[in-house]
């Protein structure tokens, strides 16, 4: 697997990273080999906790084109060390992504853990799979209980992958991490609120044993 910093360290930006004073840090990570060879459990369990990403393709107009993916938890599913692969499921029909990737394969995705300030970013060669071909593919990727139509499967072969620093990532949670967070509060609430009942009704039950009204 190429250094991810061969694939993106271009001569131009090269030449930034040089005149605003991080090209000597970046020239030690270009410098230090390939990169991992393979997904570690840390970015697999990472990968299986996302329910979104970002993904780039690159279209024969020369524009990039960036779109938002979504899904059930873990719908962007690790295969191996080296490949991972989600379902395409029907959407607006534009199909911008599938037809620039039938022109040039390359790839580029981000994922992002909000409450923790964490990004991973992979660059991969995509195969797609429809049809018949998709069969076996589909199965791998679906999930049951997730009821959109799964159109074809995006099969990537990752090239390089490298974790994002935290800077400027605004922490977000989703509403099961919020109902999560605030459950405990939620159930300390029920529990008071049942006890002050229960007291409610023990006042009530001594005054009338002592001719209050």
């Amino acid at each position: 697997m190429p250094n991810f910093g061969s694939l993106v360290f271009t001569p131009a930006v090269k030449a930034l990273q040089e005149r605003y004073g991080s090209r000597r840090q970046y020239a030690r990570l270009e410098g230090s080999g390939s990169s991992p060879a393979r997904l570690g459990p840390e970015e697999s369990e990472f990968i299986g906790e996302r329910d979104t990403f970002y993904m780039a393709t690159l279209g024969s107009t020369g524009w990039p084109y960036v779109q938002h993916r979504g899904g059930p938890k873990g719908f962007l599913k690790v295969i191996d060390e080296r490949t991972v692969a989600f379902a395409d499921f029907r959407g607006n029909k534009q199909y911008i992504s599938t037809g620039n990737l039938m022109t040039d394969n390359r790839v580029a995705i981000i994922l992002v853990d909000y409450p923790r300030q964490l990004r991973l970013k992979i660059l991969g060669r995509v195969e797609i799979f429809e049809g018949e071909q998709a069969r076996e593919w589909i199965e791998k990727v679906r999930d049951p209980e997730y009821k959109a139509f799964t159109e074809r499967v995006y099969v990537i072969r990752i090239e390089a992958f490298d974790w994002n620093c935290q800077q400027h990532i605004v922490p977000r949670y989703t509403e099961e991490e919020i109902r999560e967070a605030v459950a405990p509060a939620e159930k300390r609430m029920q529990e008071l609120e049942q006890e002050n009942e229960r007291l409610r009704k023990e006042l009530s039950r001594l005054g009338k044993k002592n001719g209050n009204p």
